[in-house]
């Protein structure tokens, strides 16, 4: 499986909404090779380090494929979704999608190798960057999230690069069907149970499943999906 990287994309950080919380969401395609460590794109930068970013949400990665969709969807957004980095991703691909790919899947990116550690749960800031308050509830529904990467081996990439499939250790898992019991069938105990038991899985996503099963309750979204009347970091 390979897949061509149209754009690689970083940000500095930026004023996001009225209040002007910091925010590296605005992110710019990139014409020379970037670095690649533990920590994600070299340049990159995130507002929020408690929720965005750190080890295993290094690079954030969102379909192409998605954007026709949106559009089709959000007409008075045709514009801000004609190029990649509208959803604050690092890298932009067509031909892989959260139906395509599965938790723990190891790509050669550049020369650096990442590994497949969550979806990505969408927040409020989406919101904010586009002007519509329930933007991060529809990407949640959608289950077109994109998806992170924790990096296994540092290296360099440049726009043009292909990203390629190098191993596949749980086939059975791919993000789509993460997605659906995360979000769709939110306390069906045998699926909650089998990802709790995914090492390859985040342990932040393993610990709020493992939660969810012990209380018998799907935790509170709106904190997460709603933007808060002043917002914080």
């Amino acid at each position: 499986m390979k897949a061509p990287i149209h754009a690689v994309l970083t940000a500095s950080l930026s004023p996001l909404g009225g209040h002007g919380v910091p925010s590296g969401i605005f992110k710019r395609p990139r014409t020379g090779v970037v670095g690649i460590t533990r920590g994600g794109l070299v340049g990159d930068e995130q507002g929020d380090r408690k929720h965005h970013g750190g080890p295993e949400k290094a690079i954030h990665h969102y379909a192409l494929d998605h954007y026709a969709q949106w559009r089709a969807e959000l007409p008075p957004l045709a514009l801000r979704l004609e190029t990649p980095g509208a959803f604050g991703e690092n890298l932009s691909t067509s031909g892989l999608t959260e139906a395509e790919v599965c938790i723990g899947d190891v790509f050669r990116l550049g020369t650096a190798r990442v590994q497949v550690s969550q979806a990505r749960q969408p927040c409020w800031r989406l919101n904010e960057r586009f002007g519509l308050a329930d933007m991060a509830r529809r990407v949640q529904e959608s289950g077109r999230t994109g998806w992170y990467y924790r990096v296994l081996e540092e290296g360099q990439v440049h726009p043009g690069d292909v990203l390629e499939l190098l191993d596949r250790p749980v086939g059975d898992w791919s993000l789509a069907r993460i997605l659906h019991a995360l979000y769709r069938d939110p306390l069906h105990r045998g699926e909650l149970l089998e990802l709790t038991e995914l090492p390859l899985l985040s342990e932040s996503w393993r610990a709020l499943l493992r939660r969810r099963i012990e209380e018998g309750v799907v935790e509170d979204w709106s904190r997460r999906l709603e933007t808060p009347e002043r917002p914080g970091p």
